[in-house]
């Protein structure tokens, strides 16, 4: 499948369609057939989730630089810089790795901008009926999730899972 991002006012990603390869034998092709379906001349670019078309896979809200034809992510915060040849945005301090019982006890680093570190914070605790896998460290549903291709979200009131609709 083919992805194609359509381009509104200052090139910002307004949403991402997919188009069948069977259509989109080319971008040109693609485009054409979007706007040929929503009767429109938008202005689309193909993307792609593994990056090698315009370096990242676009999503609402990131830019389309022309000159460097790509997708560039919005800015997560002031203090961060764009790295030119990803065209990603990355900390001005890089970000400690996890040791393994940090990891195991549901670590993870989240940015701090107004100190400009990395501070360690605790993953919580999802629902109050959970426990942790002592093998895996992870939190775990006393039920076991259904393994039947639908979406299920958890209902802690009734401790179950629920089909979502």
């Amino acid at each position: 499948m083919a992805h194609f991002a359509k381009l509104g006012t200052g090139n910002i990603v307004e949403r991402v369609e997919v188009v069948s390869n069977d259509i989109a034998t080319s971008e040109q092709a693609g485009v054409d057939f979007l706007n040929n379906l929503y009767k429109s001349r938008d202005v689309w670019k193909q993307t792609s989730y593994n990056g090698n078309i315009r370096k990242n896979f676009a999503g609402k809200g990131y830019i389309y630089d022309q000159t460097k034809d790509a997708f560039i992510p919005p800015k997560p915060f002031n203090s961060w810089v764009l790295n030119e040849t990803t065209c990603r945005w990355e900390a001005p301090v890089v970000r400690p790795t996890l040791t393994q019982e940090q990891i195991y006890n549901n670590n993870y680093y989240k940015w701090n901008e107004q100190n400009q570190v990395w501070d360690l914070t605790l993953i919580p605790k999802p629902f109050n009926s959970w426990i942790k896998n002592e093998d895996t460290g992870f939190w775990e549903a006393p039920v076991v999730h259904p393994n039947d291709g639908q979406r299920y979200n958890w209902n802690e009131t009734i401790q179950n899972w629920e089909l979502v609709e």
